[in-house]
């Protein structure tokens, strides 16, 4: 089964990228992998306050998941699967997706400020003649209506 991969992150983007997913997973027979990466500069204190800040990283990245689960579940018939990474975030999508033969798309959104679509996206798109697999950018600010007549 394919699957469509999308950067679960604090950006108001990544909620369009995976409703994009989600409807295309549902629509075609696929299944979704929500990858959420947290960046080595977030543990860079002593060790106890380390693996402390680690553990409410993961129990606020589990908590973000099960939302987002329960509406794919419940309005597009999709499980997705949770993974959760530490480090430099291209670089972990990267090694996910080589570790993940069934990954055929990445999906990613797009910021809608004057700074630019995100780092994300930018450091993706110039890699995209390299990737793996495909990369699907969705605009942050395309409605859900829109996404549903797209997907």
């Amino acid at each position: 089964m394919r699957k469509f991969m999308v950067v679960l992150d604090d950006s108001r983007e990544c909620l369009n990228a995976i409703r994009f997913a989600a409807m295309r997973a549902a629509k075609s027979g696929g299944g979704v992998v929500i990858l959420s990466v947290i960046p080595p500069e977030d543990f860079n204190h002593w060790i106890g306050v380390g693996d402390i800040m680690r553990e409410e990283a993961r129990a606020r990245i589990q908590a973000h998941f099960d939302v987002f689960a329960k509406w794919m579940r419940d309005k597009q018939g999709v499980d997705p699967e949770l993974a959760i990474r530490e480090g430099e975030p291209v670089a972990q999508i990267l090694a996910h997706i080589a570790e993940n033969p069934d990954i055929g798309v990445l999906v990613l959104g797009a910021a809608t400020d004057k700074n630019g679509p995100g780092p994300l996206v930018t450091a993706m798109s110039r890699a995209a003649g390299s990737l793996p697999v495909p990369l699907t950018i969705v605009p942050g600010d395309m409605s859900k209506e829109r996404l549903d007549a797209i997907t």
